[in-house]
Order: C-alpha cells, then sequence, then structure tokens
C-alpha cells in the first residue's frame, strides 16, 4: 500500500517516525523498541495458552513478540484505531502462518466493547495512552476485559518531565541565537498540541498509578526510568543521526516534521537561518536528550 494512501496513524508508524529511513528504523529496533517489547511482555507474565490482547497494536511490534511465547494455543487479538495498521498486521501475520492465531479488531482504547468481559488474560499497551484523552476510563476497559488474575502491562512515555519547554531549547539543542525563529516553530507545534491540556502531556506516572487504582486493579507496580544525556547517547530514546533524518521526522502521528513545520511557519529567510544553526549541532549531536518513561503493571484480583 502506497504511503499517501494509509491514514496519518499508519503514515507516521511504518514510514515517518523514522525520517523515511530504513536504516534508521531497524537501529531504533534494535537499540530501542526491541527492549521496551521484551520488558513488557516479560511484565504480562505470558503463559501458554494465554489470550493476550494488545490495545494499540501499530505494527504488531508486541503482539508478534507474544506470539512465540504462548504455545501453539496462545492467541492474540490486535486492537488498533488504525484499519490501515491492523491489514499491515493481518499480512506479516498471514506470511508468518500465525493468521490462525490472531484476531483483530478496529477499537480504541477507551472503548473496547467489541472485547467481552473477563475474556483474556493479559492486556498490553505500548505509547497508547499518551493519544487518549480519557485515560480512566481506558483503564476501565482493560480492567473489565481481563479474567480474574489476569495482568496488565504498559509501557508510556511521560512527555510531561520535559515541560515547560526553555525557550531557548528546541528538541534538545540550544537555539539562543536564533530564538525569535524557534518560537515561531514551537507556536506551530503547541497550536495543535497544546502541551497544558494535549494527552501527550497532561499525565505522569503517579496519575497512572491513581488510574490503575481506581480501575480496581488490586495488585499495582511501577517503575520509572529518568534518563538526561547527550543526544545520542541516551538508552531511553532513539535521536536521528543526520539533518536528513532529524528534519524528515515526526515527533508523533498527529504532528508535522520539523521539514513541512518550517515550510508552514517560516519564511525561506527564516528556514535556512534556522537550518544553518541547528544543522551542525544536529551532525555533531551536542544537543541534550531529556526522557522518562514508566512502566506500569497489575494484576486483576
Amino acid at each position: 500500500m502506497a504511503q499517501t494512501n494509509l491514514d496519518h496513524w499508519a503514515q507516521w508508524m511504518l514510514h515517518r517516525r523514522h525520517g523515511g529511513d530504513p536504516e534508521q528504523q531497524q537501529r531504533a529496533l534494535l537499540d530501542f523498541l526491541y527492549p521496551v517489547r521484551d520488558r513488557v511482555l516479560r511484565n504480562a507474565a505470558l503463559e501458554e495458552g494465554d489470550t493476550l490482547l494488545d490495545v494499540g497494536a501499530g505494527d504488531g511490534l508486541i503482539a508478534f513478540g507474544a506470539l512465540g511465547q504462548m504455545g501453539e494455543r496462545g492467541k492474540v487479538i490486535f486492537s488498533d484505531v488504525s484499519q490501515d495498521l491492523l491489514d499491515h498486521s493481518r499480512a506479516l501475520a498471514a506470511e508468518t502462518g500465525a493468521l490462525d492465531r490472531c484476531e483483530f479488531v478496529r477499537a480504541p482504547a477507551e472503548d473496547l466493547s467489541a472485547i467481552g468481559d473477563s475474556s483474556v488474560d493479559a492486556v498490553t499497551t505500548r505509547s497508547v495512552l499518551i493519544f487518549v484523552k480519557e485515560k480512566q476510563q481506558a483503564f476501565e476497559e482493560f480492567y473489565r476485559v481481563l479474567r480474574r488474575g489476569g495482568r496488565l502491562s504498559i509501557f508510556e512515555p511521560i512527555n510531561s518531565f520535559g515541560c515547560p519547554r526553555p525557550q531557548n531549547v528546541f528538541w534538545g539543542y540550544d537555539v539562543t541565537p536564533v530564538m525569535d525563529i524557534a518560537r515561531k516553530v514551537r507556536a506551530l507545534y503547541e497550536s495543535i498540541q497544546p502541551p497544558d491540556t494535549d494527552p501527550m502531556t497532561d499525565f505522569d506516572e503517579r496519575d497512572l498509578l491513581s488510574l490503575a487504582e481506581k480501575a480496581g486493579f488490586g495488585e499495582i507496580h511501577l517503575e520509572l526510568q529518568v534518563e538526561v544525556a547527550p543526544t545520542g547517547k541516551t538508552k531511553l530514546l532513539h535521536s536521528a543521526k543526520t539533518w536528513k533524518q532529524f528534519v524528515r521526522t515526526a515527533p508523533n502521528p498527529k504532528v508535522p516534521t520539523l521539514e513541512e513545520a518550517m515550510s508552514q511557519a517560516l519564511t525561506p529567510e527564516e528556514a535556512e537561518r534556522f537550518a544553518a544553526h541547528l544543522r551542525p549541532l544536529v551532525g555533531a549531536g551536542q544537543g541534550t536528550a531529556r526522557m522518562a518513561v514508566a512502566y506500569l503493571w497489575a494484576v486483576k484480583l
């Protein structure tokens, strides 16, 4: 399926999150995404013959990883708001001979009504709640579909850790000499995702704990990982290695790439000045990444 025919979720997941660079995507898988997958599945404590519901399955990273851990009787339900991503995962399942062990449901995290009460043994999510406004409702749905003794395992970036953002820092780089231009680009992004109200930044790890407890989970564990490190040397965030990757990467599915944002917010002269300042910093990795992520796992007693 051509990129232009995909919905914005699939475009980002399959192309725009790594600047359209297959090598960058493979590096991100090895360095960051596979370890996250393995930790989420370990916390889910899967057993042979289990049924797993992977909410916001995306490209199937968690779901396909789970299939090998539950034996021949194990089953995975792929749930996502994107039909294009569900179709992508269905095609992969068919290619790998796993289609008979997979089910595909188009549904948002806060409305899993297509899934029966007490019908699954485990629920997993990865970077899903950052797009969900009704987070409490999502947790209640996770609780509802789980059987007694069922496990919830989630991973979420805690984007509020980086807020409020210093005006002289843009995506981890010091932009003091071009702060007037950076302010215009930042304003474009914030008009799309206001930092005070957008689901990506309206919660922290303590909120996740509270949401799980209010939903009814009786055993809850949470681990927060925080990192402040030079760009390119982080373990929690995969950074672009080249200027081309940097400007052609969209931070998330709802916003433009930096290249697109500069075109929309700046004059050609401003864009040239902004790039002239940022390009050498990106190439040399002379930035600072600030990142926090949380793993939460819980049991329905």
